[in-house]
């Protein structure tokens, strides 16, 4: 590392939204010009192990559950940029057969600290959860491991050719309740890097962005090289629908949708109440 640089350690997640998003960055072309350079070692990781990796202090950036924010809030801000959030983007809950209730079955989740885990218990407190990767939820489903199962990211949209029906969609029902959208997970960074960094690594990402939406098609390539969906038809979907305006900046509705998530997971005791302010001032 160079004198005239800051190396910093990020995760994100190998998704297509996420690997669309960096595909920039990763590749040193969202540069700001800026000295010191900054610089990134990046880990590609499923959103859970992102979670637990930014709570044991092994990222400095990092894609996050919105819900395993509130466990980082004191020492991670959320940056306005880079996340997945919007209206027709919550998690669903998958079945073999069709079910007349929840109660008393095993569901399958894709992580203990995912936002879709915490729209379940906030739906539905009563059930027996089983922890897996995210990719292996449909697999045990269909097998009849479980009885259901929380799918995200890209299951949305292939659920069916397990043999799977949705039972309930978790950001359907979150916007019907609350008319809020669905805050599932952002780019935190580590509040002690303080304003000028936390500001520029913002302007980084947006950059990134707007040079993936200048040129879609060069970012195929690492899109496709990391994904778990192989149809690109299917990264595709997935990408219009988590990459969308509230990725550039999460603005005023989307810190409403965040502080309403994070304020209802602590009055179920999840977390004490989180610092404020939960997102970086909006700025240069």
């Amino acid at each position: 590392m160079s004198a005239s640089s800051i190396r910093l350690r990020l995760g994100y997640s190998p998704c297509p939204n996420d690997a669309f998003i960096f595909y920039a960055l990763a590749h040193g072309m969202a540069k700001d010009g800026e000295r010191p350079e900054l610089d990134f070692d990046i880990r590609l990781e499923d959103v859970e192990t992102l979670n637990r990796a930014a709570d044991a202090g092994e990222l400095d950036v990092a894609k996050v559950s919105y819900h395993a924010y509130g466990y980082l809030a004191d020492r991670y801000v959320m940056l306005r940029s880079g996340g997945a959030l919007g209206r027709g983007v919550g998690p669903l809950i998958v079945t073999r057969e069709p079910l007349a209730d929840l109660a008393g079955r095993r569901i399958a989740i894709p992580g203990g600290r995912t936002t879709a885990n915490l729209l379940l218990r906030l739906s539905h407190p009563a059930t027996e959860l089983v922890e897996m990767r995210y990719d292996r939820i449909m697999p045990a489903v269909a097998a009849g491991e479980v009885d259901a199962g929380l799918i995200i990211h890209e299951s949305r949209f292939t659920y069916p050719d397990h043999g799977l029906t949705c039972f309930l969609d978790l950001g359907e029902w979150w916007e019907r309740t609350t008319g809020s959208l669905v805050p599932l997970g952002g780019i935190v960074a580590r509040r002690d890097l303080r304003e000028p960094t936390l500001h520029r690594l913002q302007g980084m990402l947006r950059n990134s962005l707007a040079i993936a939406w200048q040129d879609p098609g060069a970012t195929r390539g690492y899109v496709a090289e990391h994904a778990a969906e192989m149809d690109p038809s299917v990264r595709q979907r997935h990408i219009d629908l988590y990459v969308n305006r509230y990725s550039m900046d999460v603005g005023e509705e989307g810190e409403r949708a965040a502080e309403l998530l994070l304020g209802r997971a602590a009055q179920q005791g999840l977390f004490p109440a989180p610092r404020a302010p939960l997102f970086l001032t909006p700025g240069a």
